[in-house]
């Protein structure tokens, strides 16, 4: 009895890290991002635009306590394991991959730290610099940056009207991106 009540009670939260990471990956591949704001089409630019609405919420659920931050926990693992299999699927062999883990983890913690502080200080300018080092780091000057950091401010804000028990219950609304 105790397994099969288990059993469902893991089969649900698997369900639940499943919808918020369909609508974390939904949200980093709108088109507008690649189309007008320019961030590179390409497996990095991709990687910077799903880490940087990773961190969204994961700064939305910091501090939080109990189901959010399993929660919490449970999707940056499922994140490792995606960037993980995609390295695979692009063809990097078995030998390559924990050494490219290893520098996706320290690019997306480093990136999490710039935005986190520039968000924390309320600096719009920091977080359009940072984003720009991050996402464009050869473009030099990246008017679009700006669009980027309004967005990410506006994503923090609407992450943060929306209940904790709707997010840990599988619901979770980014911002539509604007050609603006």
């Amino acid at each position: 009895m105790f397994q099969r009540f288990f059993g469902r009670e893991r089969q649900a939260n698997r369900a639940i890290t499943e919808a918020l990471y369909a609508q974390i990956v939904a949200a980093a591949r709108q088109t507008v991002f690649y189309s007008h704001w320019n961030v590179p089409d390409t497996p990095l630019g991709r990687f910077e635009m799903l880490s940087l609405h990773m961190f969204l919420l994961q700064h939305r659920l910091r501090g939080q306590d109990g189901a959010a931050q399993e929660v919490a926990q449970v999707l940056i693992d499922e994140f490792f394991l995606d960037v993980d299999h995609s390295l695979r699927e692009l063809g990097i062999g078995d030998v390559g991959v924990p050494k490219r883990m290893k520098k996706l983890a320290k690019m997306f913690y480093g990136r999490t730290a710039a935005y986190d502080d520039a968000l924390a200080r309320n600096d719009h300018d920091g977080l359009t610099a940072a984003l720009a080092r991050n996402v464009r780091p050869d473009a030099g000057a990246w008017p679009e940056a700006s669009l980027l950091a309004n967005y990410v401010t506006d994503a923090c804000n609407q992450l943060a009207a929306q209940p904790t028990e709707s997010i840990v219950s599988g619901t979770v609304a980014f911002p539509v991106a604007n050609g603006g």
